[in-house]
């Protein structure tokens, strides 16, 4: 213990680098975002995140965007804490058998318009989890999914392109795949 102890003292901490895209292209992603939000709702995008049973590698990454360093807050993307005020839910992990009723009744507790998406590779299809006992499987298997964004964990950047992906398809008209 006391070496480690020591040890600490003569090394630096241990942290990440800073994500490589620049303040500028955030800024124009998050705007565009907003932009597109304000045009299709009339207000700014509210997200609410439910964890369907992930291993919190996914919330890491998509509570990132309400840090210092990406603060989409400030382009009125915002996460709410009940459906109610929702637009969108965003879905992480696969749904476990003790989280699937939660999750379609989050899922109706939603106003309309409202769309998920299912966030990395386990709410997409169950991901490592899947075939297990305790999981019903991706999403999609307990309310229709709008737009599956890919990672394990997905990257914050690729998480606000996904959404403004949505959006834009949603405001053509079309569907998201």
């Amino acid at each position: 213990m006391r070496k480690l102890l020591f040890g600490s003292l003569i090394r630096p901490p241990l942290t990440e680098p800073p994500p490589g895209v620049s303040d500028a292209a955030m800024e124009e992603l998050a705007t565009s975002i907003d932009k597109v939000a304000r045009r299709r709702l009339g207000h700014s995008l509210s997200i609410r995140a439910v964890d369907a049973g992930s291993c919190n590698g996914c919330e890491l990454e998509m509570h990132a965007l309400s840090n210092a360093f990406y603060d989409v807050e400030r382009f009125g993307i915002r996460f709410v804490a009940s459906p109610r005020h929702a637009d969108v839910l965003m879905v992480t992990g696969p749904v476990t058998r003790n989280m699937g009723e939660a999750l379609l009744r989050t899922y109706t507790a939603t106003p309309d318009p409202k769309w998920v998406v299912a966030l990395g590779g386990c709410a997409r299809d169950g991901g490592c989890f899947a075939g297990s006992y305790a999981v019903l499987g991706g999403a999609s298997t307990v309310v229709p999914v709008d737009l599956h964004i890919p990672g394990c964990p997905p990257s914050p950047t690729d998480i606000l392109k996904g959404l403004l992906a949505l959006l834009e398809q949603v405001n053509k008209g079309g569907s998201v795949s």
